[in-house]
């Protein structure tokens, strides 16, 4: 077994924590849980997983998992309950419907799945939607156990950006539901400071909110040689802004377009969108409407092991938020793994993503939505000599392992579970 740091105090011969992790997505899907699963087994700890299956972000569930579930059952030795959901689709009633499907799959069939296991503490990771965790608050009535929810989306504000729900009388009520979530939570974790006050306001105090950003995966911040990714040989020659991860609408795919369309005459530049999402048929679509399709390559998705790869072929990693209060108060998870990688960043948003650039002197930053600063900055980034683009890249490195450092943000997430193990509060 792993020697550990264990935060109430006791040595590495401590007891394991036996953790449950609710989360509707899951590996094979790619979402930072799965490091965090995997790294708390690697500690000793005894981990277990209530999922859904996987469909993201294609909104199709994966064919290698129709054919064989039973080859998903087992993560690193973790065993994962997956429940059944309505596939994420392309239109927001099918979304609608698959946020649905895994609160009433996993509130009626996830207690019969773990019967007979002990848990200490249950934790949730909340991308959206917010209703992922009332099957974890079912758990934690039923078995008397903590509940610690880590908030990386803001309900009902996200909804509204996105523009999934745009009746002021309708949002009033998702409110009044993660009012109800929060406040049966006994650790409330924010991926943002600037999530603080919001959150604040409806789990009704402080006390139980604590600041607990992401961090970039290992596989991101290795110091190993990575070979360049071959897809990309064809344009070894050019310049290469890599966009990478999930396509939706808050990425903001048009805004990088139009500053694409503004550098169609600029020789040697290249656009590599590494990724799928709902938003990517109709950015696909109006690259081809443009003639942008040989300066924009889509490239599809490929797994996170891939990933090094690419990052290491492009001269410039592009991370872009629409222009909406609820993007300004989140860091995109990318923007660790960015900064991990040693490579310069252009951003395109407002607020704390913009910030943590800034601050740790990682790149060139535009308003979110602002196709022409952000045009401009690539030519400013393009001018710069290679030493210049690495100094950038360096310092986004250093400030990662400072800032975001995967060991120091677990170790914390160790000590809050010792903390609340056996003790569930009377909400």
């Amino acid at each position: 077994m792993n020697a550990r740091y264990d935060g109430d105090g006791a040595g590495p011969e401590a007891r394991p924590l036996r953790l449950l992790i609710v989360s509707q997505y899951f590996w094979p899907e790619n979402f930072r849980v799965n490091d965090l699963a995997s790294e708390f087994r690697a500690r000793g700890h005894e981990v277990t997983v209530l999922t859904g299956q996987p469909n993201y972000p294609d909104g199709k569930i994966f064919p290698a998992y129709r054919e064989n579930p039973s080859a998903f059952s087992s993560f690193e030795g973790i065993p994962v309950h997956r429940v059944p959901v309505v596939p994420r689709g392309n239109r927001s009633v099918q979304l609608v419907l698959n946020y649905l499907s895994f609160v009433l799959s996993g509130w009626l069939l996830g207690p019969g799945k773990l019967r007979g296991m002990e848990f200490d503490a249950v934790f949730v990771f909340q991308t959206s939607p917010i209703t992922s965790a009332l099957p974890a608050l079912r758990i934690r009535r039923m078995r008397k156990i903590p509940v610690l929810l880590w908030v990386l989306d803001l309900w009902p504000d996200t909804l509204s950006a996105v523009g999934v729900v745009r009746s002021p009388r309708l949002l009033r009520q998702v409110g009044r539901l993660v009012r109800y979530i929060y406040r049966r939570c006994d650790r409330i974790l924010v991926q943002s400071r600037a999530f603080q006050a919001n959150v604040e306001h409806y789990a009704g105090d402080a006390g139980r909110i604590r600041y607990f950003p992401g961090w970039a995966e290992p596989i991101f911040a290795s110091r190993a040689a990575v070979d360049p990714a071959p897809e990309l040989e064809p344009y070894a020659g050019d310049f290469k802004i890599l966009f990478a991860g999930n396509i939706g609408q808050a990425q903001d795919l048009p805004a990088i377009i139009g500053a694409a369309d503004r550098l169609r005459d600029v020789p040697g530049l290249r656009w590599i969108i590494v990724g799928d999402g709902r938003g990517a048929a109709d950015a696909r679509e109006r690259v081809a409407q443009l003639g942008l399709g040989d300066r924009m390559i889509f490239l599809g998705r490929f797994p996170l092991e891939r990933m090094p790869s690419f990052f290491t072929a492009a001269d410039a990693l592009l991370v872009s938020l629409k222009d909406e209060p609820i993007w300004g108060m989140t860091i995109p998870g990318k923007v660790q793994s960015y900064m991990a990688s040693g490579k310069p960043l252009l951003g395109m948003l407002n607020g704390e993503g913009a910030r943590v650039i800034e601050e740790a002197g990682a790149g060139l930053t535009s308003p979110a939505g602002d196709s022409t600063v952000l045009a401009e900055n690539v030519l400013r980034m393009m001018r710069m000599s290679a030493e210049e683009r690495d100094a950038l890249g360096a310092a986004g490195k250093i400030y990662c392992a400072r800032e975001f450092d995967r060991s120091t943000l677990l170790n914390r997430l160790e000590t809050w579970v010792r903390e609340l193990r056996g003790n569930v509060g009377a909400r």
